[in-house]
């Protein structure tokens, strides 16, 4: 159905407040995993990473299997500390510890759904159920036969100073890790990176254009002026376009700024009354580039 359709909110439609889940500062996202082959792994990469949980907190991460206790903790849906890291192409990330973990929930329905569509699509194994294997996870499974607190690899971008690396839970205490290339050459700063990291095709209008449609783990890029825009967001469930709301979004000069467009009901999305505040969640991510 075409997003210019009557469902879609009209340009006069009135505006809403603020989300106030928009304005928690340094709330992730991002998206689309790098997809080299693992083997033929060029020369070492140096680079910052950012390490951010897809669901709840996790704790005791290491880029070295020797730590005691892992120093990264990845924060929910939030940037923590950077870390820096030099070595091989696929980083591996360790579990030497709980740090201060919170104690973890069983997945919710939409959590589910957010698994059996990754981020980064693979051919499902015939007449295995879940989440599809992926050549990572292959590999991880090999390499935790000797290293059993290694608990994902990150396939990192070449040429690249920074890196967003996201943890979405896997099974057998592993997780499936995403990487975005945000060098500043790829997420400018002044400018906003959108990401569908739903389960169902959205509709952007930003600053009163046209409605463009991002499919599920589609990203676009859109020009900011005078440091804010506003955006009408609409989604697509069935056949029919459904409008969400009406708000705006502040943009720094000098940030790499990044938004998320996600379908979750982790705690972190829930207001003190138990509300969500909207049928899809939204976070932002706000940086300034390494130098």
């Amino acid at each position: 159905m075409d997003v210019n359709s009557r469902s879609y909110p009209s340009a006069g439609c009135p505006r809403r407040k603020s989300n106030p889940l928009a304005a928690a500062a340094g709330i992730l996202l991002p998206l689309l995993a790098w997809t080299a082959p693992l083997h033929a792994q060029p020369a070492d990469v140096s680079l910052t990473i950012d390490v951010v949980a897809w669901g709840d907190e996790i704790g005791g991460l290491s880029l070295q299997p020797g730590k005691k206790d892992g120093p990264i903790t990845a924060l929910a849906f939030q940037y923590s500390e950077p870390a820096t890291y030099s070595g091989p192409q696929l980083m591996e990330i360790f579990k030497n510890g709980d740090g201060n973990t919170k104690p973890k929930p069983p997945p919710s329905a939409e959590d589910l759904k957010h698994l059996s569509k990754p981020l980064q699509p693979e051919p499902a194994e015939p007449g295995k159920v879940g989440p599809p294997a992926t050549p990572l996870a292959a590999e991880l499974a090999k390499r935790r036969e000797k290293a059993p607190n290694l608990v994902a690899l990150a396939q990192l971008p070449s040429g690249s100073r920074r890196a967003t690396v996201l943890l979405a839970p896997g099974g057998d205490g592993t997780f499936l890790a995403y990487v975005i290339n945000d060098d500043p050459s790829k997420l400018p700063v002044g400018k906003l990176r959108i990401h569908n990291l739903s389960p169902y095709p959205i509709a952007m209008r930003i600053d009163r254009g046209k409605p463009k449609e991002i499919p599920i783990r589609g990203s676009i890029v859109v020009p900011v002026t005078d440091d804010q825009i506003s955006y009408d967001l609409s989604y697509q469930l069935g056949d029919e376009w459904k409008f969400q709301e009406h708000n705006y979004l502040q943009i720094f000069a000098k940030d790499q700024t990044q938004m998320a467009i996600l379908k979750s009901a982790n705690p972190h999305f829930l207001s003190n009354d138990g509300s969500s505040g909207g049928f899809l969640q939204f976070v932002t991510l706000r940086r300034e580039p390494a130098h």
